[in-house]
């Protein structure tokens, strides 16, 4: 699908520009810029109240919706920023819409930024923001049993590596994780850094640069450093991940849906067509963006998983991790857009859906047979 008309305008200027590399910029100049971009998040939401408090020496921001005497559902939150930038400033637009939307509290976790602070700083930062929160859950007006960790690109590593660290441990588990296009494989083996790593602004050399300078001397493939690989995912908790179209990070947010799913984790999966890496905070462009609807729709679901426990959304996944499944129209709900897809089909179901299987040769020699994943070949997209 064409890029939607505000970011196609954004990603023609930065091609006009000669594709301008975030390795050349300086920490500061990085930082500067991420800040200057909020001014294409929209205008900013009133009714909810925010306030920056400090508990055991750590910084969190509280956005709750207004006249919110009692206690709440809690999002707990991890910015963006390729663990280098990025912050209460940059985020707190789509926070108070989480908030709004959701009926949610909110609260953002400060950790520690690269090159100042590496790897694994950030990483215990996150696990301890997470437990402190669950620690005065009272005192915050939290839910202990309705939080949920989610964050966007880095912040969607730390949430999903909090939830690994929590139940390697045995403490308490979060109710969900909302993902939004993480970073989940320093290696960037997936075919989505080459299709879409010059392009769109945020770049495979802005996401690898973040990489190199959080990670310093730690091996790319260390469990924690490149969480896609790793094996210990089943007991997690309801999972949702949201991807984008032309972001270098989309064949590895779905590919962790496959590994979550093989594993015995519920999860879902949505990608949103005609936008970048970072669309999540390009809600000023138009009513009913990408963008905006994104952030409405992860409140309502937010909503509905933590008041009905254990429900499950219908999934919504790229065929080109499902080759065996057939595609169905691309639809509009609430004005965003987002691949759907049914359950597997037999070979001969469709002249279309066989032409399709072809291409990722995975076609079997018995028409009858249905087709399956071999053991440990897979992602696709990722060889």
């Amino acid at each position: 699908m064409a890029l939607e008309k505000g970011i196609a305008a954004q990603v023609a200027e930065f091609m006009a520009a000669g594709r301008p590399s975030s390795r050349r910029q300086n920490i500061d100049d990085r930082r500067a810029g991420y800040i200057a971009s909020t001014i294409l998040a929209g205008e900013k939401e009133l009714r909810v109240t925010s306030e920056d408090i400090v508990l055991e020496g750590m910084t969190f921001r509280v956005i709750s919706p207004l006249n919110a005497t009692h206690s709440l559902p809690c999002i707990i939150y991890y910015h963006g920023g390729c663990f280098i930038s990025g912050g209460f400033a940059t985020h707190d637009n789509q926070l108070r819409q989480l908030a709004f939307y959701s009926g949610c509290r909110v609260i953002a976790v400060q950790y520690r930024l690269a090159p100042e602070h590496v790897f694994p700083a950030a990483h215990d930062d996150a696990e301890r923001g997470a437990n402190l929160i669950h620690q005065y859950a009272q005192r915050l007006g939290v839910m202990a049993d309705k939080i949920t960790l989610a964050g966007d690109s880095a912040g969607g590593h730390l949430a999903l590596i909090t939830a690994l660290r929590l139940k390697a441990v045995g403490q308490w588990s979060p109710a969900q994780l909302l993902l939004i296009y993480p970073m989940l494989d320093a290696t960037a083996r997936c075919a989505s850094y080459v299709s879409n790593g010059e392009d769109y602004i945020i770049t495979r050399d802005t996401l690898l640069s973040g990489y190199e300078l959080y990670l310093s001397d730690t091996d790319t493939q260390h469990p924690e450093a490149s969480p896609l690989w790793r094996d210990d995912f089943s007991g997690l908790p309801l999972v949702h991940i949201i991807t984008a179209e032309y972001d270098p990070l989309r064949d590895e947010g779905e590919a962790l849906y496959q590994r979550l799913t093989e594993q015995g984790v519920s999860c879902t999966c949505q990608r949103y067509l005609g936008v970048i890496h970072g669309f999540f905070q390009l809600g000023g462009y138009k009513p009913g963006s990408s963008g905006c609807d994104a952030r409405r729709s992860l409140a309502k679901r937010q909503a509905r998983c933590l008041i009905t426990p254990g429900r499950v959304e219908s999934c919504f996944t790229p065929p080109r991790f499902h080759p065996l499944r057939r595609r169905q129209k691309v639809w509009q709900a609430t004005q965003y857009k987002c691949l759907r897809i049914s359950r597997p089909v037999s070979r001969r179901q469709t002249a279309q859906l066989a032409s399709e299987r072809a291409l990722y040769g995975l076609l079997p020699d018995d028409p009858d047979r249905r087709l399956t994943t071999p053991d440990r070949q897979w992602p696709w997209a990722c060889r």
